[in-house]
């Protein structure tokens, strides 16, 4: 039996969320860094390319997810990893400044992960 299979379904679902959200992210992204200088249809074909893996890892997560999970639980999830793999690729890898609304905005989505999983 696979590794990945005797883990939680939490556990399988974040970990893939966490991994598709780093490609998600690289996809959406650093192309404004990367390849500014190109035309915009050559980032759109390199995001593309990079998109491809998000979504290979992405889609499995939320059909293993969803067998234990609601849909808005899911979508709670992912907006929590998406700014959480955001805040160090921002700061660590396009050198931006974290501002204070940055720390208020994520807590707004802790406050609704708690009331999105308080009753699981």
């Amino acid at each position: 039996m696979n590794a990945l299979t005797q883990l939680p379904v939490i556990v399988q679902t974040v970990g893939l969320l966490i991994l598709s959200n780093i490609f998600m992210t690289f996809a959406w992204y650093a192309h404004l860094k990367n390849l500014n200088d190109k035309p915009w249809w050559i980032a759109a074909l390199a995001s593309w390319g990079i998109a491809l893996f998000e979504y290979l890892l992405q889609v499995p997560a939320n059909r293993i997810g969803h067998t234990e999970l609601s849909l808005a639980q899911l979508k709670v999830m992912q907006e929590v990893i998406t700014l959480s793999v955001f805040l160090p690729f921002a700061v660590f890898y396009m050198h931006e400044e974290v501002k204070l609304d940055f720390l208020w905005a994520g807590l707004c989505l802790v406050g609704a992960a708690y009331f999105m999983f308080r009753g699981t």
